[in-house]
């Protein structure tokens, strides 16, 4: 079993003395553990932080054995982010929900270049929580849980849509949400339109939103919690008044 490809580092650890054990994403064959011999190298562990982009050419003798890789890097990756903790926080927490949420050695194209765009985002902080929130939407897509927000669930109109009901994921108009608010999660409007805007409590509507179907559609099925990078990056951002 051999093949060379593209990807985006998700998480690595130290496995012996030198080496470690790298998850990659990667654009045509989906995620893939590998052991990286000289990982834990001066080298290396540049290479081997989380959203970092890199060429891996993996090789195992039969299918089912955990395989070798060799990682080149490719563009400056995570290095390039050093100097903005906040957006370091935000790949940290984008990569351990891809490492959680695929499975192993499954295309999904679709998630490589949502991370691809997030990671190009990241450079701009005006906007990069709200592309996060589209990537983890995206996400939930790519694994068959995406959410319909294209007219309400109970009229079929598509106007005043400001919910989403937890139980099916599809949208819901005010005026038809508004005897169970209680029980609905909103809606922020820049998921429905490029066109918005971001107000006040939309990106932490966002990211409740997405965590919500994560974790009950995802994550549960897989007995985990979503991933503590993940809290830990709501935390700053709010921290840092970007909620």
């Amino acid at each position: 079993m051999e093949f060379e490809d593209e990807g985006f580092v998700l998480a690595a650890r130290p496995h012996g003395e030198t080496g470690a054990i790298v998850e990659v994403l990667t654009a045509r064959h989906g995620r893939w553990v590998a052991h990286v011999a000289g990982g834990a190298s001066r080298r290396l562990k540049p290479i081997l932080q989380p959203g970092s982009r890199v060429r891996i050419s993996y090789r195992a003798r039969v299918v089912d054995q955990l395989g070798s890789a060799r990682l080149e890097g490719e563009g400056e990756g995570a290095s390039a982010l050093f100097d903005d903790p906040l957006a370091l926080a935000g790949l940290a927490a984008a990569a351990a929900v891809v490492a959680g949420a695929l499975p192993e050695r499954e295309p999904h194209d679709g998630a490589f270049y949502a991370l691809e765009a997030l990671v190009a985002a990241l450079a701009h902080p005006e906007i990069w929580p709200a592309v996060l929130v589209r990537f983890e939407m995206g996400l939930l897509q790519e694994l068959g849980f995406g959410l319909d927000l294209s007219r309400c669930a109970v009229t079929g109109s598509a106007d005043d849509l400001v919910w989403v009901s937890p139980r099916t994921g599809r949208a819901v108009s005010a005026a038809a949400g508004e005897p169970y608010r209680d029980r609905l999660l909103p809606l922020p409007p820049f998921l429905l339109s490029a066109q918005g805007g971001l107000g006040p409590g939309d990106i932490a509507a966002g990211l409740t939103l997405t965590g919500r179907f994560l974790q009950d559609f995802v994550f549960a099925a897989l007995n985990r919690p979503l991933p503590p990078a993940r809290a830990r990056l709501i935390e700053r951002l709010g921290e840092a008044g970007r909620l």
